[in-house]
């Protein structure tokens, strides 16, 4: 499962051509999962194969114009839980001493809810363990897989994947709730500044109540204290 983890978290990485090199390996891992259904490991291959044969320009102009000018399909979990309140700082504060806590050091430049760095935490605890930590992410990764669907995003693949890899069903109503935030247009760059002018992400503690998805993630995270490998994943 260690391998599994690391492939899907691969996969949702900048596109370069050092992750082109490792797609075939990566594809290797995902077809011998048979928790994942077949039609998602299909849909995954057929994602390997885009990030290998299309333009490498083209393959990361896509990336950006998903992941980090939409929002609503952040790969950093907290922001769909906490938004950029002082509730994600803690949260991610907590993350990042759990993180030390099994040997994952995190570079400086490195958000710790970034989902390619959570996946490689997964990928140094017990396969039972890293099943639980997504059940408690699931409505998150559900909502990013039916936005990605809408968008006829080829990266919907690594999310069902990861659904199907954990061991809890999504909160249907959470997933409402999250799909219910409005979509953004990602080329409309003045309302993209509009909407990130909000309260900046500190890592102080906070007396506000946090979301209780959030915090059962990182409580059943601190139920845990094997010592890990360090990680080389930016976000």
């Amino acid at each position: 499962m260690a391998l599994i983890y690391r492939a899907l978290g691969l996969m949702l990485g900048y596109p370069t051509e050092d992750q082109r090199a490792l797609i075939p390996a990566i594809l290797q891992s995902v077809q011998s999962e048979d928790r994942i259904p077949g039609p998602i490991r299909r849909s995954l291959v057929r994602l390997g194969e885009r990030l290998t044969e299309a333009d490498t320009y083209e393959l990361q102009e896509d990336y950006v114009q998903t992941f980090d000018r939409t929002r609503t399909l952040s790969l950093n979990l907290y922001e769909h839980v906490h938004g950029e309140s002082r509730d994600r700082g803690q949260a991610m504060a907590n993350l990042v001493e759990l993180y030390g806590q099994h040997g994952l050091e995190m570079a400086s430049q490195e958000l710790p809810d970034h989902l390619p760095v959570f996946l490689d935490f997964l990928s140094v605890v017990p396969d039972e363990q890293a099943a639980s930590l997504l059940g408690e992410a699931a409505h998150v990764l559900e909502a990013l897989a039916e936005r990605l669907h809408k968008r006829s995003s080829p990266y919907r693949a690594v999310f069902g994947a990861l659904v199907a890899l954990s061991d809890a069903a999504p909160d249907s109503e959470a997933v409402a709730a999250l799909m219910r935030e409005p979509e953004e247009d990602p080329d409309d760059l003045s309302a993209l500044d509009r909407a990130w002018e909000e309260t900046a992400v500190t890592f102080g503690p906070s007396t506000d109540e946090g979301c209780p998805k959030a915090e059962a993630m990182l409580q059943a995270m601190n139920g845990h204290t094997q010592p890990g490998r360090a990680s080389d994943h930016t976000a």
